[in-house]
């Protein structure tokens, strides 16, 4: 079993990186494809923002990690949890931004838009309530919050595809 102090690491990372994820790339895709973008550039897009994002929020969740251990310790020695910290953050980034970006692979942009919408508040809902789940909090609460913050970003991604397809 883990000790307390990584495990909470690594469950701040999954739930950090699930939630940025679905949040940004869906609050992108959507932007974009507003705008009126062909399908194959709004999947291109999808494809590096995924890639480069699991990257960077893996690198930055080591970066803090590590820095935090060793402000912790007093010692310049990397931990092993700042790396898993990382990985953590990767994967759950990486797979989650698969979600929103798959329905531009199987259906026209007309189509794709709403159900990566769905498939991403759906997501969240879920993320909200296994959050709950694992921290015995309020599943409402935990799942309305996810939402909100979700369909916040959606909302902006939105809004400026429409404002800037003016353009």
């Amino acid at each position: 079993m883990f000790k307390k102090a990584p495990f909470v690491s690594y469950f701040r990372n999954f739930i950090f990186g699930v939630e940025d994820s679905l949040v940004s790339t869906v609050g992108l895709l959507s932007g974009v494809a507003i705008a009126g973008v062909a399908k194959e550039t709004i999947f291109l897009t999808g494809i590096v923002l995924i890639f480069v994002e699991a990257f960077s929020m893996a690198a930055g969740s080591f970066l803090s990690e590590s820095t935090a251990e060793e402000y912790e310790s007093g010692s310049n020695k990397v931990e092993r949890s700042s790396f898993i910290s990382g990985a953590v953050m990767f994967f759950s980034y990486f797979l989650s931004g698969l979600i929103p970006l798959a329905p531009y692979l199987a259906w026209p942009v007309s189509k794709a838009l709403p159900s990566s919408i769905a498939l991403s508040v759906a997501a969240l809902f879920l993320l909200g309530i296994v959050g709950a789940k694992v921290t015995k909090t309020s599943v409402s609460k935990n799942t309305l919050r996810m939402v909100a913050i979700g369909g916040t970003a959606i909302a902006i991604g939105i809004a400026t595809g429409s404002i800037v397809s003016f353009y």
